[in-house]
């Protein structure tokens, strides 16, 4: 560290910066992860996620108060902390969203004739005792029902309380009395949720909210449900009637709790209780002491639907996982390689030395064990500290991961200046031969390894397109692009010096020296050449990867918006549009074109089918359709041209009605002959298999007048279109549309680490070609002197120096382009992206693919040539600046 502190510092640095990296990949991960988990079960209604048990009263046979007390509000509290107690983990249960209590399974009717009947039949409410009721809510009105300890099965008079939206619908006001014929419930209180959307709440939301209920058909009948809500120690009382109350228990899941790697263990636990050892201890806590038969078939129950939330998010996850999988492999496996150039730039700079020590005696053991002491006194505490930012940077729950992960890459480190050493000195010399491509033939060893490698290259792009992104293809296939750089890395290693050399021959016969030996000198390169080509290819093929994936789920999201709005925004209304609308709108800022359309629900076939019928202005619709991409078609296809009005039409229409005219039916009464000239894919003004399209001027003037208006213009104001649109209307943007897909954290998290992790794979590329150029630029600076000498000029050696770097630098960014559009190629048909562009797609809905991506393609590999040539400049420039003698003396002490 004292002899060489600058290079002790760049190593350091390195192996922090790593680390940290290294360490907050998993972090990130389990951050995203988490809290897209966190959001699905948010987004899910409570009557989905609350996990309900289920128990009828106590049996019959049991006297009056045993039944009684078992209705009461201590044994359900004693029986629910036995509940919670039995729910097997990492099953976390929120107390404050949690109730338990007892109902009437069986809705009663309310005889008062001043309640609101549709249909004339009477309203039917739901008695509850929840537990509770004065901490989730407030009083409106009133106060809250009381019973005072009082209430048994024989009691006949209770009191109640309603929420707001219950009172307002059915005119229920602090005081009525409600008769249900078994019991007179009087109202004291109106109350509010405090927290409506919660579990308390909304588990069984006619607690709050009720609900007009419509008898199956052929009936017409429609009646009012709604709840009652008890005091909670008047559970008794349900006792009186023949209804049998129900005790019940509603477990919350804690959503703070939850971690996406628990999901396995999520499952099995409410699998458990749904029918397994679980649901046997919770009937042996409510049912009480009973025989092994009865444990096996009590009557106590558990459902939930929480297991389906954790499904959908779980394919979800697993789809996204192998995407974020490949960024991880190969910017971990670029950085590997920067760390291994690091160690052999360090060998290279020692090389002197370490053959000195081993020419006195030193062993190759003993050699290694001294290196690998030296660089972990500088790589360790790097470490350290990088795995100590990343833990402050990236909160998470887990740091095993990261400790792993940081501990790689510090291994990798102090690894690789020892190992490079040990194979460059295991035998003692002093002095070594050349060492480049032309001298040095690939071992056996070499080609083994490399046939190796290209196998598994070929399986896991095999797998990929047979087995797609699925969990079950393993890692192999996260791995393909990656193998694919790897396999382009060796093959262009092997056959680049070939027509290097060939073109030194010709330059040769040049009146200039400089383009021969630059020629010459790049068909030598170094036989380890190998490790920064690998960088900068795994690098270039993961950008363009990531690069695709990113442009395939921007397109999928635009296409979906554009198909669901049908331009860049649409106004429409069930009632015709005012007439003015139109110009009103063509002047808000940012609409560039507009067109109007009447879409009419036309009868056929005798009036036995319908289909939608689209009246449009053509010159205006066929622009727009152009314009989107939807159906375009010339203007003149819907021109009049004899009896018949010309139409464009759904594939699918087409082939039911043919060519031939027909009429159509309108509901204004008016028939129009149509005739299908032109069979389109799809339309902007309505979406479905079936329409037909015609000339507004066609129609009847009922008819006619426009429903909707498409417009099309960038950066449209959605707040100045609705001011300028009726109340009635429906403005939609496609920008918000497009905004409505990126709703989950697991989306923009994995978007963020893909992004993140290109970025810093094609840092570490770049770092790797200055290491590379930086390893022989002692050696460069020589021969520039030398040179010199001679009476090169300082133009002349720039232009030297800048063609020795041109050759392996194009060649990087030409194979690299070449091996992303190539593994984008062969990969995409096995890669869907639905998950990540459109989560809430259906399933048969069409993959979302892999699209090329130039600007990925094209950005890194010109990067990597300015910066090659950077580097040639500003070699020559300082090397300008030193004297020759003094460049001599340091390539001579090498």
């Amino acid at each position: 560290m004292r002899a060489a502190t600058g290079a002790a510092c760049a190593l350091a640095l390195l192996v922090a910066l790593t680390a940290c990296l290294a360490a907050a990949f998993p972090r990130a991960v389990d951050r995203y992860e988490d809290s897209g988990l966190r959001r699905a079960a948010e987004q899910a209604r409570p009557d989905r996620t609350v996990i309900e048990v289920y128990a009828p009263p106590p049996s019959p046979m049991d006297s009056s108060a045993l039944r009684e007390n078992a209705l009461r509000p201590d044994a359900l509290a004693a029986q629910d902390s036995e509940v919670r107690a039995r729910i097997p983990g990492p099953l976390v249960i929120d107390r404050g969203q949690s109730a338990y209590g007892v109902r009437s399974s069986q809705d009663v009717p309310v005889l008062d004739p001043w309640l609101p009947r549709p249909t004339g039949d009477p309203p039917q409410m739901t008695l509850v005792a929840q537990s509770g009721l004065a901490a989730h809510s407030s009083v409106a009105q009133g106060r809250l029902p009381r019973a005072d300890g009082q209430v048994t099965s024989t009691t006949d008079r209770l009191e109640a309380a309603v929420s707001t939206e219950t009172a307002k619908a059915l005119h229920i006001k602090v005081g009525s009395v409600l008769h249900t014929g078994v019991y007179t419930v009087r109202v004291t209180g109106i109350v509010t949720p405090r927290d409506p959307q919660g579990a308390y709440w909304s588990t069984k939301t006619l607690l709050r909210t009720p609900a007009v209920i419509r008898e199956p058909l052929p009936s017409t009948d429609m009646y009012w449900v709604g709840a009652l809500l008890l005091a909670p120690d008047a559970g008794p009382a349900l006792l009186a009637r023949d209804g049998r109350p129900e005790r019940y228990w509603q477990l919350a899941p804690d959503v703070r709790a939850l971690r996406a790697r628990d999901i396995p263990a999520l499952r099995h636990a409410i699998s458990s209780l749904e029918a397994g050892p679980a649901l046997r201890e919770v009937r042996r806590r409510i049912d009480g002491p009973s025989t092994e038969l009865s444990e096996l078939n009590g009557s106590t129950e558990v459902t939930t639907d929480f297991d389906d939330v954790l499904i959908a998010y779980d394919r979800i996850r697993d789809s996204i996982a192998p995407l974020v999988a490949v960024a991880a492999f190969g910017t971990g496996t670029v950085a590997a390689v920067v760390l291994l150039m690091a160690g052999g730039l360090t060998a290279e700079r020692r090389r002197a030395e370490l053959a000195l020590l081993r020419a006195r005696g030193v062993s190759l053991r003993g050699l290694t064990a001294r290196l690998l002491a030296e660089t972990a006194a500088v790589a360790v505490p790097a470490g350290a500290v990088g795995l100590g930012v990343a833990l402050l940077a990236v909160p998470a729950d887990r740091a095993g991961a990261a400790a792993w992960a940081a501990a790689a890459v510090t291994a990798v480190a102090c690894a690789a200046l020892p190992l490079r050493a040990a194979t460059a000195h295991r035998v003692v010399r002093v002095h070594t031969g050349r060492e480049d491509v032309a001298s040095v033939r690939p071992s056996r060893r070499r080609t083994v390894a490399e046939l190796t490698l290209l196998v598994l290259a070929a399986g896991a792009v095999e797998s990929l397109r047979r087995r797609g992104t699925s969990g079950s293809a393993g890692d192999l296939v996260s791995l393909a692009p990656v193998l694919l750089g790897v396999i382009a890395a060796l093959v262009l290693v092997r056959v680049y010096p070939l027509p290097l050399r060939g073109l030194a021959r010709p330059a040769a016969r040049l009146r200039g020296a400089v383009a021969h030996l630059s020629l010459a000198r790049a068909g030598r390169t170094s036989a380890s050449a190998v490790l920064p080509l690998l960088a900068l290819l795994t690098a270039l093929t993961t950008a363009a990867f990531g690069g695709s994936v990113l442009a395939g789920v921007r397109e999928a999201r635009d296409h979906a918006a554009l198909l669901s709005v049908g331009a860049d925004a649409r106004v429409e209304s069930a009632a015709p549009l005012p007439s003015g609308l139109p110009d009103r709108l063509r002047r808000t800022p940012g609409v560039s074109g507009l067109s109007a359309m009447s879409v009419t629900d036309a009868k056929t076939g005798g009036g036995a089918q319908s289909l939608p019928l689209v009246g449009v202005d053509p010159a205006d619709y066929a622009a727009l359709s152009a314009h989107t991409g939807l159906g375009a078609f010339p203007q003149g296809e819907l021109a009049a041209s004899g009896a018949a009005t010309p139409a464009l039409a759904s594939r699918a229409t087409a082939e039911t009605y043919g060519t031939r005219p027909f009429p159509v039916l309108f509901p204004d009464g008016t028939t129009l002959t149509v005739r299908i000239t032109d069979v389109l894919d799809g339309t902007a003004a309505v979406s479905g298999p079936d329409f037909l399209i015609v000339d507004r001027a066609a129609l009847s003037p009922e008819a006619a007048r426009p429903t909707g208006l498409l417009l099309t213009g960038e950066h449209l104001d959605g707040k100045a279109l609705r001011e300028a649109s009726p109340d009635t209307a429906t403005v939609r943007l496609r920008s918000e549309e497009r905004a409505a897909y990126v709703d989950s954290p697991l989306q923009t998290g994995a978007e963020r680490v893909y992004t993140a992790a290109v970025a810093a794979g094609t840092g570490y590329a770049l770092l790797a070609l200055l290491l590379s150029l930086l390893r022989t630029a002692p050696e460069r600076t020589a021969l520039l002197a030398r040179l010199r000498t001679m009476g090169l000029t300082r133009a002349a050696g720039r232009r030297l120096l800048i063609l020795e770097s041109l050759p392996q630098a194009f060649l990087a960014a030409l194979g690299g382009t070449l091996t992303g559009w190539a593994t984008i190629r062969l990969l995409s048909p096995g890669i869907d992206l639905t998950a990540v562009a459109l989560p809430t797609a259906e399933p048969d809905s069409g993959a979302v693919e892999l699209r090329m991506d130039l600007l990925s393609l094209a950005l890194p590999a010109a990067a990597v040539l300015l910066l090659a040539v950077g580097v040639g400049v500003g070699q020559a420039w300082w090397s300008g600046r030193r004297g020759s003698v003094t460049e001599l003396r340091a390539g001579d002490a090498r």
